[in-house]
């Protein structure tokens, strides 16, 4: 072959090859292929060409959300009409689990409780006495209830009758936060003057009655303590009319409120109350206002309490005068963890109302002069504790300095009607109490305490119809299932009466005997919400005096049925 001719068959043979080669290239499935060609144009310029190859890649538009708004029209719903059969097999099931029925247990269980109660009886000295109180049921969180009592008895002295009826209707609502609670009050009171002095040619007129009518109203809003709450606060306000059967009449409305707040181991709070009362008689009317602020702050260690404060006390109207009086008290835990020390030093005003002193001394006389009673200084100190919830105990020393005590006498023309006046100076008391309880679940419990009180009188030469020395003591006890006993005893020391010889206009004082006071009760259950019981009143059957002249009701027994559902 000639060298033309094997030129000839390279170049065919190599065009060939570039054209298969290039073909593959154009169908290979790589991402991208890069190629360039030069040409050259002029001299000193080049020009490139780049052809990008890719796989096709689809693109989707961006959906839009077609909004319509749903048919809210009542449209009735499709019931499918469904076929089924029951397997005809019976269960195996554990019947030892079958008996428990723990679901029925726990109904009866929150049913169980019998809240209602009714109780009647009656007995010698014409005693005549019914109870009935009725609550909403079960429902801790909102309760609501009605109570309804009366008592009526008739002693031998002519005209020594007493009656008493009272109607309360109260409520209580707890809620997440707050609890709030309020009660109506309706309580009437009759009596007689029965009370004259034997030795005098008098004796024996036809006594007068006495009666009271007490209508009353609280409310309170308090809030809870939770975890990380270190504010509380309550509210609380209360009034009262009062009247009795002559001219005496006394309206009354109060105001109070206590705001804590908790700051590391430090409590500062503020107690303040506003008290408004209105006074008459036939011969008077007072207006008797008291506004009180006792703002403090309390340090809690880990072994001790201590509170520091004042009482600022602002009187106004019949009465003006300001009082800023200590509040400061320390409370010291022993090592035993059962008992603490604790001592105070305290000044108050303590108000003058005829509504307590009728209820101290049913037997007052007309237009009563109306104090306030300035507790300057009271120092105290004792210890308490309790041993679980089995025993509990306190005993309390104290020491009082105090101006315008009040004290009774009788009055100089009706010697059957008492007169209240105050010891203007001031007046000391040294005092000593102590109570402890005494209680084992339901079955025993026993409870005593005690009060004595030494009395020196700026002014009078005693302490008027206030005695040195009182003790009382009540037990219980469940003897079984059914009966179950109860117990009282109430000694009071001697005291001194303050008379004024109608004959010369001397006075005299009359010792009035200690006296000792023991009531017994019994109950029985007959069926299962019914319970027969008797009681005894002054077993000694004592005619004993609280105030002079006034002898009170010998030997009282009394028995009914106390029927709860």
């Amino acid at each position: 072959m000639t060298p033309s001719i094997l030129k000839y068959n390279l170049t065919i043979g190599l065009l060939v090859s570039t054209s298969i080669l290039f073909a593959q290239i154009k169908k290979s499935p790589q991402p991208s292929v890069e190629k360039s060609k030069k040409k050259e144009q002029t001299k000193g310029e080049i020009s490139e060409e780049v052809e990008v190859v890719r796989p096709y890649k689809p693109i989707l538009a961006d959906a839009v959300k077609i909004r319509i708004n749903p048919d809210l029209t009542n449209n009735p719903t499709f019931k499918p009409v469904l076929l089924y059969s029951i397997l005809d097999k019976k269960l195996a099931l554990d019947s030892n689990i079958a008996k428990l029925h723990a679901q029925k247990l726990t109904a009866e269980k929150v049913v169980a409780p019998n809240n209602n109660y009714l109780k009647l009886a009656g007995g010698n000295l014409n005693t005549s006495l019914g109870e009935v109180y009725i609550n909403n049921g079960n429902d801790e969180a909102l309760q609501i209830g009605l109570s309804i009592k009366h008592l009526a008895q008739q002693g031998n002295i002519d005209k020594q009758q007493f009656s008493r009826q009272e109607v309360s209707a109260f409520g209580r609502s707890i809620g997440a936060r707050t609890t709030l609670s309020g009660q109506f009050n309706y309580d009437r009171k009759q009596t007689y003057f029965y009370g004259f002095d034997p030795t005098l040619a008098t004796a024996g007129t036809n006594p007068a009655q006495q009666r009271f009518n007490i209508i009353k109203a609280k409310g309170e809003l308090f809030n809870h303590y939770a975890e990380g709450n270190r504010f509380s606060y309550k509210i609380n306000g209360n009034g009262y009319l009062f009247n009795d059967l002559f001219y005496a009449k006394e309206n009354n409305i109060t105001f109070a409120t206590s705001l804590h707040q908790v700051i590391y181991k430090f409590t500062f709070g503020v107690d303040a109350s506003i008290d408004l009362t209105n006074s008459k008689d036939l011969l008077y009317s007072i207006d008797n206002n008291i506004f009180k602020s006792n703002p403090h702050v309390q340090f809690q260690a880990s072994n001790f309490i201590l509170n520091i404060g004042l009482n600022i006390v602002q009187e106004y109207g019949s009465q003006n005068r300001i009082n800023i009086l200590p509040a400061v008290s320390v409370v010291l835990p022993l090592s035993s963890a059962y008992a603490s020390l604790f001592a105070g030093v305290h000044g108050d005003v303590i108000k003058t109302n005829l509504k307590d002193l009728s209820s101290d001394n049913p037997h007052l006389n007309q237009n009563i002069a109306i104090t306030n009673t300035l507790e300057k200084l009271n120092i105290y100190g004792g210890i308490k504790g309790n041993v679980g919830h089995a025993f509990g105990f306190k005993a309390t020393a104290s020491y009082k300095e105090v101006e315008n005590m009040p004290l009774f006498q009788n009055n100089s023309s009706q010697i059957n009607r008492f007169d209240v006046m105050y010891d203007p100076g001031k007046s000391t008391i040294f005092g000593l109490a102590g109570e402890f309880e005494i209680k084992a679940s339901d079955v025993f419990s026993l409870t005593g305490r005690a009060q004595a009180n030494s009395y020196k009188m700026a002014t009078e030469k005693e302490a008027w119809l206030k005695p040195t020395l009182c003790l009382g003591s009540t037990v219980k006890a469940k003897i079984n299932r059914k009966l179950s006993l109860d117990a009282e005893v109430v000694l009071n020391g001697e005291t001194n009466a303050k008379v004024i010889d109608p004959t010369n206009s001397k006075e005299k004082s009359v010792k009035i005997s200690s006296y000792t006071d023991i009531s017994a009760g019994a109950e029985y259950q007959i069926i299962k919400n019914a319970r027969l019981y008797v009681r005894a009143n002054n077993l000694l059957g004592s005619s004993y005096e609280q105030y002079l002249y006034y002898p009170k009701l010998g030997l009282g027994v009394f028995g009914g049925f106390n029927f709860s559902f």
